[in-house]
């Protein structure tokens, strides 16, 4: 099979009839072997019998439907473990993402070879209100990740079957599934220009509480990304360089103590000054930082997938 597109969906049975039948448009016009895997995020509208009518007319759409809203990145998990096609193409279901764009997408895995290829929505149709938390927030992830993508959220993407089979999405990690792939070792990542349509049907899903919860994000998987197999190498090195600040200025204070003493001049009680009780906070929050390093490498030691590395090819 050519390609898998997976449409991740909550409450859009307005679309859906016209996305499914574009979609075979463009696939019958490029001879393209291929399934639609809609899965529905719990949705409230009649979403499911849409799909269980369009699934009964056609055998290359399948439907999934969850027993609630568990949120894009566990509906586009699922898919990615059901995809059989060479390609896997995501692409939202409001109609915002453009089938067209398929043949291009395909044509950058099957043939140009890249690992994964990003959509980019240079032209939004979208409020400054939108807009602009997008723009800062690409700018963000693309210093932070090292992967230099204009639009990080877009959700018209392509990827060889390998790399969805290779990743796991989970919480809103959605939104860095192209860091997750270099992370698991694909590297081979560009980007192309699609358009953008303006919603047709329905209200947006999202609001601007996906940005705070997306940069809290993009902290969590660049540390777990750099340091999620070795822990200590951050807390361990941060822990002992608290401990030696700490210790270093307590014995800077100890040392002009002692001179005063033994050369009979005023010195202060070394409990009455501040500098006492800041070296003696660095070396507790230091050893606090370095336990926590020794017992998350005991944990991640002891997990499941400490020996999961991603295999290419045998021989």
């Amino acid at each position: 099979m050519n390609i898998s597109v997976v449409v991740p969906l909550f409450n859009e049975e307005e679309s859906l009839p016209e996305l499914c039948a574009w979609i075979d448009k463009v696939m019958q016009k490029n001879n393209f072997s291929y399934e639609v895997l809609l899965i529905d995020d719990g949705s409230k509208d009649k979403s499911w019998e849409v799909i269980e009518r369009l699934s009964s007319e056609s055998s290359n759409i399948k439907g999934t439907k969850f027993r609630r809203n568990y949120g894009k990145s566990a509906a586009l998990n699922v898919g990615f473990a059901k995809a059989e096609g060479d390609v896997v193409i995501t692409m939202d279901a409001d109609l915002q993402d453009s089938p067209e764009e398929i043949p291009a997408l395909y044509d950058k895995i099957a043939v140009g070879d890249f690992d994964l290829v990003s959509g980019w929505k240079a032209k939004r149709h979208d409020p400054l209100s939108k807009t602009i938390p997008t723009k800062l927030f690409n700018w963000a992830a693309r210093k932070a990740s090292g992967i230099y993508l204009h639009d990080f959220n877009c959700g018209l993407k392509s990827y060889k079957n390998t790399v969805v089979k290779s990743v796991e999405v989970h919480g809103e990690m959605h939104r860095y599934i192209p860091v997750l792939a270099k992370w698991a070792g694909f590297s081979n990542i560009t980007e192309q220009v699609v358009e953008h349509q303006s919603r047709k049907y329905g209200i947006t899903k999202f609001g601007l509480e996906r940005f705070v919860n997306g940069f809290l994000d993009l902290l969590t998987i660049t540390f777990v990304s750099r340091f999620g197999k070795k822990p200590m190498h951050f807390f361990g090195v941060l822990g002992s360089l608290m401990f030696m600040l700490g210790f270093g200025l307590f014995a800077y204070i100890g040392g002009v103590k002692l001179y005063s003493m033994f050369n009979s001049l005023p010195a202060q009680n070394i409990a009455e000054m501040s500098g006492f009780y800041i070296a003696l906070t660095s070396m507790i929050i230091g050893v606090q930082l370095f336990l926590s390093g020794f017992i998350a490498e005991m944990v991640s030691r002891n997990t499941y997938d400490r020996n999961n590395y991603h295999v290419e090819k045998e021989s």
